[in-house]
Formats: C-alpha cells, sequence, structure tokens
C-alpha cells in the first residue's frame, strides 16, 4: 500500500492536513534536538522528508522503512542519504547505537506497538531519547467531532483527487480513528522501558508529541 502511494506521498500529506504538516515536522525537530555527530534513527522515514531537519544539523541520520517504493523515491530524490530497508518489530541494527529515534506517523502502521517500542529502546543508547509524533485525539470535544466527521467524509474524497492510492487513505483514517489515546501511549511507551515519558498536544490533540529516555 506504501510502495503504491510513494510518488505523491508528500503532496498528499501537504494537502490532507493543509500544510500542518510542515510545522508538525519543525516540532519533531526541535523535540529530537538532534546536535552534530550524533546518530539518529528515523523511522518509518518514507521517503527522508522528515530526515532532512536532522541531516542539516550535522548528525549522522539514517532513514528507515519497510516500504521499498518509499525508500526507492527517497534515495532517488536524496542519494546521499544512508536509506535503509528494515521492519520495525526487527531492526536490522545493534544494541545501543543511537543517541535519538524518533518516528513520525508510522507507529501506527505497525503490527505490534509494543514491540516497536522495544526495538526502539533496545537500538537506543543509555541516556538516548526517543521522541514519536503520531496522529492523537482532540482534547476540546466540539472540535474532536468536526475532526471525526472530516476524516471519515472529506478526506477520502480529497486522496482521491491528489493520491496515487486514494484507497491507502480510507485505511488512514480508520487506523486514526482506532489509535490509543496520549496517556495510552505514554502507558505503552513505559511498558517497553522508556522512562520520564511525557506528551506535548500539536494542532489541539489531533497530532501528540510523546517523549521519553532510557535509563543511562
Amino acid at each position: 500500500m506504501f510502495d503504491d502511494v510513494a510518488e505523491r506521498y508528500d503532496l498528499t500529506n501537504d494537502v490532507l492536513s493543509l500544510g500542518q504538516d510542515r510545522v508538525w515536522r519543525k516540532e519533531v525537530a526541535k523535540a529530537v534536538d538532534a546536535r552534530p555527530a550524533q546518530k539518529i534513527l528515523d523511522l518509518a522515514a518514507g521517503t527522508a522528508t522528515s530526515s532532512l531537519p536532522f541531516a542539516r544539523t550535522g548528525a549522522y541520520v539514517v532513514p528507515c522503512d519497510f516500504s521499498l517504493g518509499m525508500l526507492r523515491v527517497g534515495k532517488r530524490n536524496h542519494p546521499w542519504l544512508p536509506f535503509t530497508a528494515g521492519d520495525a518489530t526487527r531492526l536490522p541494527f545493534k544494541d545501543d547505537t543511537f543517541d535519538a529515534v524518533t518516528i513520525s506517523f508510522g507507529l501506527r502502521n505497525v503490527q505490534d506497538t509494543g514491540a516497536a517500542l522495544r526495538e526502539l529502546y533496545r537500538v537506543t543508547r543509555p541516556g538516548g531519547r526517543v521522541v514519536i509524533c503520531e496522529f492523537s485525539h482532540p482534547t476540546w470535544a466540539p472540535f474532536r467531532t468536526v475532526y471525526t466527521e472530516y476524516l471519515m467524509r472529506a478526506l477520502p474524497p480529497v486522496a482521491r483527487a491528489v493520491s496515487s492510492n486514494p484507497d491507502a487513505y480510507v485505511y488512514l483514517a480508520e487506523s486514526i480513528r482506532a489509535w490509543p489515546d496520549q496517556p495510552a501511549l505514554a502507558d505503552l511507551l513505559r511498558d517497553a522501558g522508556w522512562s520520564k515519558t511525557a506528551w506535548r498536544n500539536l494542532t489541539g490533540g489531533v497530532v501528540a508529541l510523546h517523549r521519553g529516555f532510557k535509563q543511562p
């Protein structure tokens, strides 16, 4: 499914989010706080649009994704980046490799969320951090109702107009509705071993940034 949407993935995200995805990416970059020479894993990186802010800081960023179609488009556009094919539940990296690990809008698509969070923990060095950016649950009830209506009624026809595989975006809407809320995801992080977990809502809770640390 993600192979099929790779060619127009970034454009479609821009349209469907009304440009908010650019704001969210900036907030992720601030939260990760990549520094020169640090090693950063960007999981579910897709075409690596999310990886570029980390590379600009002088960090060594590894864009990793399960979809070979996404990786091919990314490699064509950014040939200097070390694109890596990988399964989030069985990452192809050694223990304690990365200073920071991050995943944006990808954790929801992994079959076993707990296994992915444990794998991210395994490949993070002691003292390192995780930043997760994912769709969540709007905190204000009236807005939540409007947002749910947008997801289920407006999103599919918009996707049909701009996406190379509109059916994928019907799945997107359904997976967002079924995803755990902010406290529930924080609990999953703690269950996987992460400490000092916290979250911050963006766009009224449409998206949430979760953070955690691996004990030194």
